[in-house]
């Protein structure tokens, strides 16, 4: 089986080299016109000069424009990055933020005095007794 490999990624290089030939517009094709190329491809397939020579050469590579999404929605929808003090929309929120969050403490501490001021109200309303915790040995030691 092993010895198979070598033909086959020979096999599969050609075989892409040849469609990505086809499938190159015009304008795209660099020093040779593209008719030329597709017959260096097949005839030069086997020992594999023919497809390093168009995938080298042949075809003019460039990376994504604008990034590294293919889609066209995406590369005219492109935003530029802004730090985050330049930017209006961050900051805005920044302030909506620290409004809600200050809020949300006067809240909490409203809450919290309210608590306060019902447990001293139930501690003055409840009578008061001395050291419970006295009246209790008492009664231990007596026994």
């Amino acid at each position: 089986m092993l010895r198979y490999l070598p033909f086959l990624l020979v096999l599969a290089l050609w075989i892409y080299a040849f469609i990505d030939c086809l499938n190159t517009p015009e304008n795209e094709v660099r020093h040779l016109p593209k008719v030329v190329w597709v017959i260096i491809v097949l005839l030069f397939g086997e020992v594999l000069i023919g497809p390093v020579a168009w995938l080298v050469a042949g075809k003019a590579r460039k990376g994504p424009v604008g990034g590294s999404t293919p889609s066209e929605w995406h590369r005219s929808h492109r935003t530029e990055w802004v730090a985050p003090d330049d930017n209006p929309e961050f900051l805005k929120s920044i302030k909506e933020e620290n409004k809600k969050d200050e809020s949300l403490l006067k809240d909490w501490e409203a809450d919290l005095r309210r608590r306060e001021e019902e447990l001293k109200r139930r501690e003055g309303d409840a009578p008061k007794t001395e050291n419970p915790e006295s009246e209790g040995r008492k009664s231990d030691d007596e026994s």
